[in-house]
């Protein structure tokens, strides 16, 4: 039965912004085999763009810096995956055309298929005119991925659990960013191999994480002695090109590089009047790409145009 509450909307075009983690912290397994973490995470304005277009069916069209998701097969694509529960579970009366302006590189630790997965559950709630709210489109999200909820608000949020259960944080200053990958694919199961790799002297208290909540909450801003990642300690076991990269980063001298999420992608923190030339010149000569961005709050990060 069909839960639709008026009219379609045209089209709409929406960003799907990728995100950093300041924190990820592993502190130790789960009854239902996830680990438990605490994670602060960031959206950022290196972003993948969505367009909706209401359809018959279910089409999805890929452009930009697509990477491997061009050989997959459509039903594996996070956000046509997350079209199709949409339609299932509300039964609208129309379907979605979808394209996916891709900028967010695939597989790097940036999310940009979940933050993909959460702009098409928002847009076609608007598209379609369906009647659900927040809370069960944050549950549909959580059936996609963990990350997939904290996308449908963006902007700074805690998250612990398995990473899908969320606090907001405080909005705090804008923060300059150069964000860094390899262009050589990430392996398919890169995410998945790092958790594997976890032992119990991998596992924190969280206590990293809750002084950077508590300094946030202030209105200060990250900084680098705040910023911790578990998965740094993994690299060299599980994506020995990855390590490499990142300690050629680090013999740079140019900055402190972090690992975003499970990487390869990595991170600098830029001070307000800080030149990001030099550093985007020695990321370039070391093979990677590499753009200066920023931090985005959930106003900017939820952007959402219609096309007429």
């Amino acid at each position: 039965m069909s839960r639709a509450a008026g009219p379609v909307q045209p089209s709409l075009r929406l960003r799907a912004p990728g995100k950093l983690n300041w924190t990820l912290e592993a502190l130790g397994k789960r009854p239902d085999g996830y680990h438990e973490v605490r994670t602060i995470l960031q959206t950022v304005a290196l972003s993948d763009w969505v367009t909706l277009t209401s359809a018959d069916g279910l089409a999805l069209e890929l452009r930009g810096e697509a990477g491997s998701l061009a050989g997959e097969a459509i039903e594996t694509n996070l956000a046509y995956r997350a079209a199709a529960l949409l339609r299932e579970r509300l039964s609208p009366a129309h379907g979605a055309r979808i394209e996916l302006e891709k900028h967010v590189p695939v597989g790097s630790g940036l999310g940009g298929d979940s933050s993909d997965a959460a702009a098409v559950l928002r847009g076609l709630r608007t598209l379609w005119r369906v009647d659900i709210g927040d809370e069960e489109l944050a549950s549909l999200a959580s059936e996609l991925g963990a990350d997939v909820p904290f996308f449908l608000r963006g902007g700074t949020a805690l998250a612990t659990g398995r990473g899908d259960q969320l606090s907001p944080l405080p909005d705090v200053a804008m923060q300059r960013l150069v964000i860094a990958w390899p262009q050589r694919a990430a392996p398919p199961d890169k995410t998945a191999r790092m958790y594997g790799a976890l032992r119990s002297e991998h596992f924190t208290d969280g206590s990293d994480t809750e002084r950077l909540v508590a300094r946030l909450r202030t209105g200060a801003p990250a900084t680098n002695d705040d910023l911790s990642n578990v998965f740094e300690d993994l690299l060299a076991a599980v994506d020995a090109a990855a390590a490499q990269t990142f300690e050629e980063v680090k013999a740079l001298g140019l900055g402190r590089p972090h690992l975003a999420g499970s990487g390869p992608a990595v991170f600098f923190l830029l001070a307000s009047d800080d030149p990001a030339g030099p550093l985007l010149r020695a990321l370039d000569r070391l093979g990677l790409r590499a753009v200066e961005t920023h931090t985005l709050p959930p106003a900017d990060a939820l952007a959402c145009e219609e096309l007429v």
